[in-house]
């Protein structure tokens, strides 16, 4: 472990038609929602997509938390597929004041770099907007919001602000962070 700058960066959208497409993938992918919460499978993919950036804050949440986080009013998982594999992911969380957050967001590793993100990210910010339709208790969305550090992918905040979300605000701070990351196998030997 060692102490790192870590910077923050906070972006939303406050208006749907502020939300950019990205161009088409060139490989057929769906995105389709997690109808049944399911904490192993969100597990899988927290660390599957999260282990190359340092995503630790959920690995000592027991089976409990996941299905008590999963199964809140407006907590909704949606993964990419590609041929029948998850390609990656997104978390949306209806917030009060009529926010809904994308809480999580990224890739699997074999699928970087092959144009899918800003796609699956244009889809999720649809779905965002469109959180109440799916959810009747909830009033019409009225604002999105993500943070992203420099801990996360190097295209991630690039892509945030490609779809239309802008920064509002940036935090640094000195944080213990693992020498190397935790990898998409935590607890396997290399």
């Amino acid at each position: 472990m060692s102490r790192q700058l870590v910077t923050t960066w906070s972006l939303h959208q406050t208006d749907p038609d502020g939300l950019r497409q990205a161009r088409p993938p060139a490989e057929p992918v769906d995105l389709v929602r997690v109808d049944v919460p399911s904490p192993e499978f969100s597990r899988f993919l927290y660390t599957a997509v999260g282990g190359d950036w340092h995503w630790t804050d959920r690995l000592g949440w027991n089976h409990k938390r996941w299905s008590e986080w999963l199964e809140r009013p407006g907590a909704e998982t949606w993964v990419l597929w590609s041929r029948g594999t998850p390609a990656g992911y997104v978390e949306l969380d209806a917030q009060p004041e009529d926010q809904v957050e994308i809480t999580c967001f990224g890739l699997l590793p074999g699928f970087l770099g092959r144009g899918l993100g800003g796609h699956m990210l244009h889809e999720a910010g649809v779905r965002a907007w469109n959180l109440a339709q799916r959810w009747p208790q909830l009033r019409p969305t009225k604002r999105v919001w993500v943070h992203t550090c420099s801990l996360d992918g190097p295209a991630a905040l690039a892509n945030y602000e490609a779809r239309g979300f802008e920064v509002f605000r940036v935090e640094e701070e000195m944080v213990e962070v693992a020498d190397k990351p935790i990898g998409p196998w935590p607890g396997a030997r290399d």
